[in-house]
């Protein structure tokens, strides 16, 4: 658990350089006590601040924030969380500072408002020895082929023998939204929603076409091979990244209120911000929401270049505690390149793996599919899994995440690298 602090993200001391060029937007993201968030916050930050126009997301249907219509707030507030993003001013900022290193004021942090990306690569995958002394199974010398009724990664996660469908289950896909138009999402329950300012749900980049796809592709494409895992969930679009891939912790916090607003019991995030300290806004909201029955993943990051003996790091959000962090194996079960390792901060280590190169999926029409590398493409075969598990067992929360684990295939490589293993639909 974060302590109370104001957390500037100047890093840990290991690793300085990847918060000293973390962007920002000049916004602050203020977190609230449990106490204050189920009190009086919007009172507490004009007290603190003395702002006056505050939006706040139970104020919208669903609580969809239009954060068009929130710019002009001095304030939006996140309900369900106890967030606030706030554009304070020097003033402003250090009356909320103090009150967040004050014992007896309902704040518990302070920080800058970071700018995230969606977190794909056009890397190649490099071989990464395993260790002479590590526990390899002798099934781990295996190499995996998308054959002509299943994508490699369905296979290595054993989808292809899981009699489940994720029906019944919600899982939110917060990205750069949906290709809406494209036929193999045809009939399926969509909700679909924006949180950038002046954009539409649909899917200008392609990056959240594919994940959508991967999480929850149907069991039957047209012309090829199943992609999809929950091939029968209920899908929440939430657009929190523009066309160019980019998106601020605003509109991320606001898809995960809506998310959990909206029942959804897994979200998946394959974006994030190259910064090794540890976020309290994020370790918050992942703890509140596996309070709630809600489970976040979210990609590990794709700064490492292992073939250079670079091994990255676990960036924001992943390396929350209560957030799990996913990396990125190959065909031969081989780490990806850019698959960043866990790093030395409490809550830094990455959690399982997913399938991360050469993943086949939906791309927005005309094109209707392709492949990407990254752990991107990890964190969706881990959310459509989740929703299969979750589907069997009617387990949510932090009890899915212990299942998810402990059914977790040991690879040959370090649990710096992989966490508890590849992830299993079945076992």
């Amino acid at each position: 658990m974060i302590s109370r602090e104001d957390s500037d993200r100047n890093g840990d001391g290991g690793r300085p350089a990847a918060d000293s060029t973390a962007e920002t937007t000049g916004r602050y993201v203020v977190v609230f006590t449990e106490d204050g968030r189920r009190t009086d916050p919007t009172g507490l930050l004009r007290s603190l601040t003395g702002v006056s126009n505050v939006a706040r997301s139970s104020e919208f249907d669903s609580s969809a924030m239009d954060l068009e219509r929130a710019e002009v707030a001095d304030a939006v507030l996140f309900d369900e969380l106890g967030i606030a993003v706030v554009a304070a001013d020097p003033g402003q900022l250090e009356a909320l500072r103090a009150a967040a290193a004050a014992p007896d004021v309902a704040v518990l942090s302070v920080e800058p408002e970071l700018v995230h990306h969606a977190l794909d690569s056009e890397d190649t995958v490099v071989e990464i020895a395993r260790p002479a002394n590590g526990a390899a199974a002798v099934e781990d010398a295996e190499h995996f082929l998308d054959s002509p009724e299943f994508t490699w990664g369905l296979q290595a996660t054993r989808t292809t023998t899981s009699a489940c469908s994720g029906r019944g289950v919600r899982i939110a896909v917060l990205d750069t939204g949906l290709d809406l138009s494209h036929p193999d999402f045809h009939g399926r329950t969509i909700t679909a929603q924006s949180f950038v300012p002046g954009a539409e749900p649909q899917d200008g980049h392609g990056h959240g076409t594919h994940c959508v796809g991967t999480a929850c592709g149907p069991a039957a494409a047209t012309g090829t091979r199943r992609y999809g895992v929950a091939h029968e969930a209920d899908i929440f679009v939430g657009k929190v990244l523009s066309d160019q891939g980019r998106g601020v912790d605003g509109g991320i916090l606001a898809g995960i209120e809506w998310a959990i607003a909206n029942g959804c019991q897994i979200v998946s995030m394959s974006l994030g911000a190259d910064v090794a300290s540890v976020s309290v806004a994020y370790e918050t909201v992942g703890q509140r929401a596996l309070a709630a029955g809600v489970l976040i993943v979210a990609a590990a990051g794709n700064n490492a270049n292992r073939g250079a003996g670079r091994p990255g790091l676990v960036g924001v959000p992943a390396n929350s505690p209560s957030i799990m962090a996913v990396a990125a194996v190959d065909p031969d079960l081989g780490l990806a390149n850019f698959s960043a390792a866990s790093n030395p901060v409490a809550g830094g280590q990455i959690d399982v793996a997913g399938p991360g190169v050469r993943v086949f999926s939906t791309v927005p029409m005309p094109v209707r599919y392709g492949s990407k590398n990254g752990t991107s493409m990890a964190t969706p075969h881990v959310a459509g899994i989740a929703a299969l598990w979750c589907e069997k067992s009617g387990r949510t929360g932090s009890d899915l995440w212990s299942l998810l684990t402990q059914h977790s295939r040991r690879l040959a490589l370090p649990s710096l690298d992989v966490g508890a293993g590849l992830i299993q639909a079945s076992g």
